[in-house]
C-alpha cells in the first residue's frame, strides 16, 4: 500500500476515455484518482452526479479526475449512460466528463490498497491525490456507506497548492480566503521576533502559534 509521499504507483490501464499511462500521461496535472465498489450502487451514483457537478472547479485547479473499479469497460459504459439519464435532487443531467478504469484484474486496485474488504471483490471508497510530480500528498478512506464530501476533497486541494506556493499550513476547518498558519520558530530569537513583530498582517497568539492574515 503507498503511502504520503511515495511516488504514485505506475500503471498501464483502459478507461472509458481510452488507454492511459499513468502517472505519466499526467505530469503537470494535479490527479484525483477514486475507486467506488461496483458499477450501478446507489452511493456512487450519487458521488459520480457530485464530481461532474464540481469538475470545473476541478479544472480551475488543475486538476484531473480518474474513476477506478475491478468492473468491465462495458458496465462502466452502460452505468455511464445510466447516471447521464438521472435527475437527481431535480438539479438536472449531468455529463461524466472524467474516465474511468476497468480493472477488472484488480492489478491498479491492489497496488493502490483499494482492496479491503472481506471478501477482495470491491474495492473501498479510496482518494489519492496526486501532485503535479507523481508524489502521493492525501490519501482518504471512506467505507461502502458513506458517500465522500466533495467540498472536502476540494479544500484539501487548495491548502496542498497554498502550501506549494507559500509554504504556509491550513489551520483547522481553513476555508481559502481564512488566515493561514505560520512555522513555529526554531530559535529563542525567531521567537521573540515573531512576539514583536510590527507587521500587522502577523498575529502572534503565542510563540509557536503565530496566524498570518492573507493578502
Amino acid at each position: 500500500m503507498p503511502l504520503i509521499g511515495d511516488h504514485a504507483p505506475e500503471f498501464h490501464a483502459m478507461t472509458t476515455q481510452g488507454k492511459i499511462d499513468f502517472p505519466a500521461d499526467y505530469k503537470g496535472s494535479w490527479v484525483v484518482l477514486f475507486s467506488h465498489p461496483a458499477d450501478f450502487t446507489p452511493v456512487c451514483t450519487t458521488e459520480f452526479i457530485a464530481l461532474s457537478r464540481m469538475n470545473e472547479t476541478f479544472e480551475s485547479l488543475n486538476t484531473k479526475l480518474i474513476g477506478l473499479s475491478i468492473d468491465s469497460l462495458h458496465s462502466h459504459l452502460g452505468w455511464i449512460k445510466s447516471i447521464e439519464a438521472l435527475n437527481f435532487n431535480n438539479e438536472g443531467k449531468v455529463k461524466i466528463p472524467f474516465p474511468i478504469i476497468a480493472d477488472i484484474s484488480m492489478n491498479v486496485a491492489k497496488k493502490y490498497g483499494m482492496l479491503q474488504t472481506v471478501a477482495n471483490t470491491q474495492t473501498v471508497r479510496a482518494v489519492f491525490i496526486i501532485d503535479p510530480e507523481g508524489i502521493i500528498r492525501t490519501i482518504l478512506y471512506y467505507p461502502m456507506s458513506t458517500g465522500r464530501n466533495i467540498p472536502e476533497i476540494i479544500r484539501i486541494l487548495q491548502s496542498l497548492q497554498l502550501n506549494d506556493k507559500t509554504h504556509y499550513s491550513t489551520p483547522a476547518n481553513w476555508q481559502p480566503g481564512d488566515d493561514v498558519v505560520m512555522g513555529a520558530p526554531l530559535t529563542i530569537e525567531e521567537a521573540q521576533e515573531r512576539l514583536e513583530s510590527s507587521d500587522n498582517t502577523i498575529k502572534p497568539l503565542d510563540w509557536y502559534l503565530t496566524m498570518k492574515k492573507m493578502k
